[in-house]
C-alpha cells in the first residue's frame, strides 16, 4: 500500500502564511531521504504523513486506510527529532510500553521489543534505564520503538543526530535489511550526504514546495561539472536550491 498526501494544507498560528499548502506527495517504494533547510517543512510534512497532526485542508490515506484510524497509525511508524527517555523505565520497557500503545498486547510487546533491541544492536543495553543512554542509543531506541508494531512505513525525522560514524553505519545496516523486507522508509536530514548514495530516492523540500522529488541518479544529475570529487550530493542539493530560488523570484 502506498502513502499519499493529496492536496495538504497546513500552517501554525505564528506564521501569516501555511507552511504547507496544497502539498502532494507519494511516498515513494524503498529508502527515501527527504532534505531541505531549517523551515522547509520537513518535520511539518512529516508529523501530517503520521497522522501526528491534522492538515486544515487535503486527505493523507494508506491504501484504503484514512488516517487517524487505528489500522492506520499501526501501520505507518514515526520517529520525531527528540527522543525524550523515561527515567523509571529500561529500555526495553520503553519500546514495549509504545507497543501496548500501538494495540499490541502486553505479552507481544515484551517478547517484540526484546528482538527489535536486538536489531537495532542494543542488546546489552535492554535492561538499562533510557536515563543512561548516550543520545545516540536512545535514537536507536526510537528507531526500535517505531518497529515494533511492524510498520508497512517508516517515518523517521533526523534520525541519525546524536550518532557516532560506527552507530551511523550501523544504523544504516538496519535500513537496507527493512527496505529489503519491504518496509518503505522516509527519512529526513539536515545532513545533505547523509545516506544519499544509499537511497533509492531524494526529495528536496523549501519553503514547502517540492524542488526534486526522484531517483538517486536524477538528483545527483544536478551536480555541476566542476564539483570538487566527494561533495557532489552537497553540489547537487546547493544546486537545486539556487534553482528554486530563481523560479521564486
Amino acid at each position: 500500500m502506498t502513502l499519499e498526501l493529496t492536496a495538504c494544507t497546513y500552517g501554525y498560528r505564528r506564521r501569516r502564511d501555511p507552511i504547507l499548502r496544497d502539498f502532494s506527495y507519494r511516498v515513494p517504494n524503498g529508502l527515501t531521504v527527504l532534505l531541505g533547510p531549517n523551515g522547509a517543512g520537513k518535520s511539518t510534512f512529516l508529523k501530517i504523513a503520521a497522522s501526528v497532526i491534522r492538515p486544515s485542508s487535503g486527505e493523507v490515506r494508506l491504501g484504503e486506510l484514512a488516517a487517524g484510524t487505528k489500522e492506520f497509525r499501526q501501520a505507518v511508524a514515526w520517529m520525531p527529532q527528540d527522543i525524550v527517555s523515561m527515567p523509571t523505565l529500561s529500555a526495553r520497557e520503553y519500546v514495549a510500553y509504545v507497543g501496548w500503545l500501538k494495540g499490541m498486547n502486553r505479552r507481544d510487546a515484551w517478547s517484540k521489543a526484546r528482538r527489535t533491541l536486538h536489531r537495532v544492536g542494543l542488546d546489552e543495553q535492554a535492561g538499562k534505564k533510557t536515563c543512561q543512554l548516550s543520545g545516540g542509543q536512545l535514537r536507536r531506541v526510537g528507531v526500535a520503538s517505531a518497529l515494533v508494531h511492524g510498520s508497512q512505513v517508516l517515518l523517521l525525522d533526523e534520525p541519525t543526530a546524536g550518532m557516532d560514524p560506527h552507530q551511523r553505519r550501523v544504523f544504516r545496516d538496519i535500513l537496507a535489511s527493512l527496505t529489503a523486507e519491504g518496509v518503505n522508509v522516509l527519512l529526513s536530514t539536515h545532513d545533505v550526504a547523509d545516506l544519499a548514495e544509499e537511497a533509492d530516492h531524494v526529495t528536496v523540500l523549501n519553503s514547502g514546495r517540492l524542488l526534486q522529488d526522484g531517483t538517486t541518479a536524477e538528483f545527483f544529475a544536478h551536480t555541476p561539472s566542476e564539483t570538487v570529487p566527494g561533495r557532489a550530493a552537497e553540489a547537487a542539493y546547493t544546486a537545486l536550491l539556487s534553482q528554486g530560488a530563481r523560479q521564486a523570484a
